[in-house]
């Protein structure tokens, strides 16, 4: 073994728990790394060819198809690679969908589609359904009590809290307004039915690929009610007319992602990897439960899959948590600040091993300073 690769192999060992941007396969990094100066034997990185060139339009499309069997996404859908990342989307929605003097309903469980009804308070009018703001954003109201609108636009929600870590694990079915969803993390984590939805959207950095992608999965019938004012680089019809194509895209974000896209298939789909993430979901939440040192703030139906904040009994053990956590190789385990604490975010790239390292260093941690 030489000097890089050892370095390399030590590298690997660490498991990176951060909530995004997030830990990407190894396989789909080497095969990056692998073909990064030479891609497609064209003596180019995928970083300097055109995206109008064959090579570059075929892995688009590659990309897609690849996609579009992972979700079974239906023929009356387009998808678009966009930028921006889902904040972008946050404003895109409302002037996508609906006029300045429309309405939208929004369902508030969390930091994200907290931010999310507020920007899109600049462009219609705003129904807040239902929050879980007074319950610190620990639980999902239900959705008999939500207060929907006959003639809202659309029904807006977060499926999952990257901070707060809850999730929804059922589809609410409160309205016949079309549903649009914020699913950066949890797209690709398990299987969906893509037609229960009119807007999917989501960052890619959480189980899809490094920051600058942006997914949207959008029905046909509401491709053209985008404001005349509305930006082209936004604008759904503009972009999947031009096959997301109406300006320079992200090309290496798209490029890792049809790497991704290749990895989710070859390891068995999405069937696959929700087992897999169930389980060490269900592993890291056990340790919690069982012990009298961690506790999880969350309702436990409401628990989510991907993001796992937990706090210690005694919030001045924090920092040597992290500092012992980080020299055993478990990094980007700080609880985002509204929450405090730990927040272990366990995406698809995370191993089984990464989770039993962390519940193991956790029991030896309780029994050091419990």
């Amino acid at each position: 073994m030489t000097a890089t690769q050892g370095v390399a192999a030590a590298m690997y060992r660490v498991y990176n728990f951060s909530p995004g941007p997030a830990a990407l396969p190894t396989a789909v990094l080497e095969k990056a790394q692998e073909e990064l100066l030479n891609w497609r034997d064209s003596g180019m990185s995928v970083m300097e060819v055109s995206h109008r060139s064959p090579d570059f339009i075929a892995l688009a499309a590659h990309a897609e198809s690849t996609l579009r069997r992972l979700l079974q996404i239906p023929d009356n859908y387009r998808v678009l690679f966009l930028q921006g990342g889902a904040t972008m989307q946050f404003a895109a929605v409302p002037l996508n969908l609906a006029g300045p003097d429309g309405k939208a309903d929004y369902v508030l469980t969390g930091n994200w589609g907290t931010k999310a009804s507020k920007e899109a308070a600049r462009y219609l009018r705003v129904n807040i359904a239902a929050s879980a703001e007074a319950a610190n954003f620990t639980t999902i109201p239900d959705p008999a009590t939500w207060s929907v609108t006959d003639d809202a636009a659309y029904l807006h929600y977060t499926p999952n809290e990257t901070i707060y870590g809850v999730e929804f694990h059922d589809i609410p079915a409160v309205s016949d307004a079309p549903l649009v969803v914020d699913m950066s993390s949890t797209l690709l984590s398990r299987p969906i039915d893509v037609s229960r939805f009119g807007v999917i959207y989501a960052g890619a950095q959480k189980n899809i690929g490094p920051a600058g992608l942006t997914l949207v999965i959008v029905r046909d019938d509401l491709l053209d009610r985008a404001r005349a004012e509305t930006p082209s680089v936004v604008n759904y019809r503009v972009m999947a007319d031009s096959d997301s194509m109406s300006n320079t895209p992200p090309t290496l974000a798209w490029y890792l992602a049809s790497l991704v896209f290749d990895w989710l298939e070859e390891h068995g789909g999405l069937t696959v990897m929700a087992e897999r993430n169930q389980r060490k979901s269900a592993k890291l939440y056990a340790a919690i439960d069982d012990s009298s040192f961690y506790a999880n703030p969350v309702t436990p139906a409401h628990r989510s899959w991907m993001n796992i904040p937990f706090t210690l009994a005694d919030p001045a053990l924090d920092a040597i948590f992290l500092e012992e956590s980080a020299a055993a190789g478990l990094t980007n385990l700080k609880g985002h600040r509204s929450v405090g604490g730990m927040r272990a975010s366990i995406y698809n790239a995370m191993p089984q091993a990464g989770v039993d390292a962390l519940v193991s260093f956790m029991t030896d941690f309780e029994n050091r300073h419990g």
